[in-house]
């Protein structure tokens, strides 16, 4: 990738940000780098990077392997060739092992929100949702709609499981929170996690029903090398 000071709508398409420019924002930002020092990783100035993050650009094949060598992933991963597939398509370590994590280590990951599923038993057998969710004191909050499976499980005994793989190094971890699943009515709860609701539901519709998750157990595992 050479060193350019782009000029904007010279051969690229009208300006605006594309999925690939936010792909490469979000795992620069991921890592903490600044455009400038991503730049320097891969041999680029911080405009050209601002450029492919804010503005519809085709680059060659060849700043694009340095691009995804960088931020430590790859080049179909940046350019969503991996979005119909799970993660974890790649060939396991052969030295890597398998560790336990404390009780604030999985605090700590599953951070403040984010995507995670819940294992519900239904009259049809067990049932895996994804949700949106956030973390509020020791509870799982995520929303759905009232008439939903999800809803019908209050009462009972769910797991909460969020995971992350990182497929460029094969190492991961997963979270699993195991609690009693309930609906949320109190008027006060309800406008604390409204106000710390970071996105409504990937989902869609007319999801405003809040539910949550008491923990009871907690348990994490890490992939790690030996």
């Amino acid at each position: 990738m050479r060193r350019t000071q782009h000029e904007p709508g010279a051969t690229e398409a009208p300006a605006g940000r594309t999925d690939l420019g936010r792909r490469i924002a979000m795992h620069r930002e991921e890592l903490g780098l600044t455009r400038d020092e991503l730049g320097e990783r891969c041999g680029a100035d911080g405009a050209y990077i601002t450029y492919l993050e804010e503005h519809a650009a085709a680059p060659a094949i060849g700043s694009l392997l340095r691009l995804a060598d960088a931020l430590g992933t790859t080049v179909a991963e940046l350019s969503g060739a991996t979005t119909e597939y799970p993660p974890g398509r790649g060939t396991a370590m052969l030295d890597a092992k398998l560790v336990e994590l404390s009780e604030a280590e999985c605090r700590r990951l599953l951070s403040t929100h984010g995507v995670g599923r819940v294992a519900v038993f239904t009259p049809e057998g067990p049932a895996i949702f994804p949700v949106n969710y956030v973390v509020a004191g020791r509870d799982i909050a995520f929303r759905t709609s009232g008439d939903a499976v999800l809803a019908r499980a209050a009462g009972t005994e769910v797991a909460f499981e969020v995971d992350h793989i990182d497929d460029a190094t094969r190492l991961g971890w997963s979270v699993m929170v195991v609690g009693e699943a309930g609906g949320v009515t109190d008027a006060e709860e309800l406008g604390r996690l409204d106000a710390v609701a970071y996105s409504l539901p990937w989902a869609g519709g007319p999801r405003t029903h809040w539910m949550k998750v008491t923990a009871i157990r907690i348990t994490g595992r890490r992939v790690i090398r030996q």
